[in-house]
Protein backbone atom coordinates (compact mmCIF):
# COMPACT_ATOMS: atom_id res chain seq x y z
CA UNK A 1 0.00 0.00 0.00
CA UNK A 2 1.55 3.18 -1.11
CA UNK A 3 1.10 6.84 0.50
CA UNK A 4 -0.40 9.25 -1.97
CA UNK A 5 1.35 12.67 -2.12
CA UNK A 6 -0.60 14.66 0.18
CA UNK A 7 -0.15 12.26 2.96
CA UNK A 8 2.75 11.82 5.32
CA UNK A 9 4.33 7.92 5.17
CA UNK A 10 3.23 5.89 8.15
CA UNK A 11 5.59 6.52 11.35
CA UNK A 12 6.87 2.76 11.92
CA UNK A 13 8.91 2.15 14.62
CA UNK A 14 11.91 1.65 12.56
CA UNK A 15 11.03 5.18 10.93
CA UNK A 16 10.91 6.89 14.24
CA UNK A 17 13.47 5.40 16.13
CA UNK A 18 15.65 6.47 13.11
CA UNK A 19 13.82 10.03 12.68
CA UNK A 20 14.64 10.61 17.00
CA UNK A 21 18.36 9.35 16.38
CA UNK A 22 18.76 11.96 13.48
CA UNK A 23 17.51 14.58 15.17
CA UNK A 24 18.44 14.13 18.40
CA UNK A 25 22.50 13.62 17.13
CA UNK A 26 24.67 16.34 18.08
CA UNK A 27 26.18 16.44 14.82
CA UNK A 28 24.93 15.12 11.24
CA UNK A 29 25.15 11.47 10.92
CA UNK A 30 25.84 8.44 8.37
CA UNK A 31 23.74 6.06 7.64
CA UNK A 32 26.55 3.56 9.71
CA UNK A 33 26.10 5.36 11.97
CA UNK A 34 22.77 5.79 12.50
CA UNK A 35 22.37 2.21 11.96
CA UNK A 36 24.69 1.55 15.05
CA UNK A 37 22.75 3.45 17.48
CA UNK A 38 18.95 2.32 15.94
CA UNK A 39 20.32 -1.52 16.34
CA UNK A 40 20.70 -0.59 20.11
CA UNK A 41 16.74 -0.40 19.79
CA UNK A 42 16.10 -2.33 16.67
CA UNK A 43 18.61 -5.38 17.24
CA UNK A 44 17.20 -6.78 13.82
CA UNK A 45 17.20 -3.39 11.87
CA UNK A 46 18.97 -3.81 8.11
CA UNK A 47 21.23 -1.16 6.45
CA UNK A 48 18.84 -1.72 3.46
CA UNK A 49 15.97 -0.09 6.09
CA UNK A 50 18.15 2.55 7.33
CA UNK A 51 18.77 3.54 3.20
CA UNK A 52 15.18 3.33 2.36
CA UNK A 53 13.86 5.48 6.13
CA UNK A 54 16.74 8.00 4.60
CA UNK A 55 14.94 8.92 1.67
CA UNK A 56 11.76 8.62 3.32
CA UNK A 57 12.83 11.34 5.64
CA UNK A 58 14.33 13.60 2.86
CA UNK A 59 11.80 13.57 0.60
CA UNK A 60 9.52 14.59 2.99
CA UNK A 61 11.94 17.35 4.68
CA UNK A 62 12.38 16.47 7.96
CA UNK A 63 16.12 15.79 7.88
CA UNK A 64 18.97 17.31 4.76
CA UNK A 65 22.11 15.91 3.50
CA UNK A 66 25.41 17.17 4.72
CA UNK A 67 28.65 16.61 2.60
CA UNK A 68 31.98 17.88 4.08
CA UNK A 69 35.39 17.74 2.54
CA UNK A 70 35.60 13.85 2.82
CA UNK A 71 32.70 13.28 0.46
CA UNK A 72 30.58 11.06 2.66
CA UNK A 73 27.17 11.51 2.84
CA UNK A 74 25.95 12.59 6.29
CA UNK A 75 21.74 13.51 7.91
CA UNK A 76 20.82 16.07 10.03
CA UNK A 77 17.41 17.44 11.04
CA UNK A 78 16.12 20.11 8.34
CA UNK A 79 15.06 22.34 11.35
CA UNK A 80 18.49 23.69 11.97
CA UNK A 81 18.96 26.17 10.26
CA UNK A 82 22.57 28.09 8.56
CA UNK A 83 25.53 26.49 10.73
CA UNK A 84 28.19 24.91 10.41
CA UNK A 85 30.50 21.84 11.41
CA UNK A 86 33.31 20.55 13.18
CA UNK A 87 34.88 17.27 12.51
CA UNK A 88 37.20 15.69 15.38
CA UNK A 89 40.68 14.05 13.52
CA UNK A 90 40.95 11.39 15.97
CA UNK A 91 37.64 9.73 16.02
CA UNK A 92 36.31 11.38 12.79
CA UNK A 93 32.76 12.48 15.06
CA UNK A 94 31.33 15.47 13.59
CA UNK A 95 29.50 18.19 15.69
CA UNK A 96 27.22 20.89 15.07
CA UNK A 97 28.52 24.31 15.79
CA UNK A 98 26.18 27.01 17.09
CA UNK A 99 25.33 30.18 14.78
CA UNK A 100 27.57 31.11 11.94
CA UNK A 101 31.20 32.97 12.52
CA UNK A 102 31.12 34.66 8.69
CA UNK A 103 29.62 37.72 7.84
CA UNK A 104 29.88 38.16 3.71
CA UNK A 105 28.28 41.05 2.65
CA UNK A 106 25.03 40.42 0.06
CA UNK A 107 25.55 40.22 -3.41
CA UNK A 108 29.64 39.65 -2.84
CA UNK A 109 31.01 39.61 -6.04
CA UNK A 110 34.22 37.49 -6.44
CA UNK A 111 37.11 38.68 -9.13
CA UNK A 112 35.77 36.63 -12.27
CA UNK A 113 32.61 37.71 -11.85
CA UNK A 114 31.50 34.77 -9.29
CA UNK A 115 28.44 36.01 -7.04
CA UNK A 116 28.59 34.14 -3.49
CA UNK A 117 25.00 32.58 -3.08
CA UNK A 118 25.84 29.89 0.13
CA UNK A 119 28.74 28.93 2.20
CA UNK A 120 30.01 26.39 4.41
CA UNK A 121 32.23 26.07 6.63
CA UNK A 122 33.73 23.05 8.48
CA UNK A 123 36.29 23.49 11.17
CA UNK A 124 39.08 20.68 12.02
CA UNK A 125 40.36 19.63 15.09
CA UNK A 126 40.04 17.30 18.58
CA UNK A 127 36.87 17.15 20.23
CA UNK A 128 36.99 17.33 23.72
CA UNK A 129 36.73 12.89 24.37
CA UNK A 130 39.69 13.05 22.24
CA UNK A 131 41.98 15.28 23.81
Amino acid sequence: MGTSPNTTPRRTAQRQTIARIITGAPGPLTVEEILAEAQADLPNLGIATVYRTVKLLLASGEIQTVVLPDGVNRYESAELGHHHHFRCRACGKVFDLDGCPVKLPANMKLPGGFVVEAHELTLFGTCPDCQ
